[in-house]
């Protein structure tokens, strides 16, 4: 496995990059974004995946691990390969895809060129609890993922439990009182 890969800038193209390890060439595929990051003879450090499939050899890289991340759960989406989750995050934000899946607005990944209807509203579905949590631009930083994990895993909605865990959360609370303190909201009904 090639987790990282760290070298000079051979060659750009569009959604591609040759980076000089140690005297080899290795083609990295990656999102327009990144490939347009870099110039020739730039350094670059990238967070890399390798798919072997029975005739290829395939690298993937991102910049950041939060993207990584985001590529590996969407190729685990029944339908989704590595060229089509590579298709979504050159199109969409790592945090755009968590926003979308998190309100199960699946018609936003419908607009990503090569992803049907089922196919977009399988990928919301799946990943729902699963993405790494972001600030989801409120400038308050999410606290407590475990316990707006375990929310999601009881059956709620990201966004509900996001918001439970948000308004009961405190510097001084433990995780067991906050994740208790938040269903006691979920059940009320008082999330919003």
């Amino acid at each position: 496995m090639i987790a990282s890969v760290s070298g000079k800038v051979r060659a750009s193209s569009l959604g591609a990059l040759v980076v000089d390890v140690g005297g080899v060439g290795l083609f990295i595929n990656t999102t327009n974004r990144v490939s347009g990051t870099f110039s020739e003879n730039e350094h670059a450090d990238l967070f890399t995946v390798l798919i072997v499939r029975e005739d290829s050899l395939t690298l993937y890289g991102f910049t950041d691990k939060n993207d990584l991340e985001t590529f590996e759960l969407l190729r685990s989406v029944s339908g989704v390969g590595a060229k089509s989750a590579l298709g979504i995050l050159s199109a969409l934000s790592a945090e755009q895809i968590r926003v979308a899946v998190s309100q199960e607005a699946d018609s936003v990944f419908k607009s990503v060129t090569g992803i049907g209807a089922k196919t977009a509203k399988l990928i919301t579905l799946s990943l729902a609890g699963k993405l790494p949590l972001g600030s989801g631009g409120s400038g308050k930083q999410t606290s407590n993922p475990i316990a707006i994990q375990a929310l999601v895993g009881l059956g709620y909605k990201e966004k509900d439990a996001v918001r439970a865990v948000e308004s009961v959360s405190n510097a001084e609370s433990s995780e067991k009182e906050v994740l208790r303190l938040a269903l006691q909201l979920l059940a009320r009904g008082n999330a919003n």
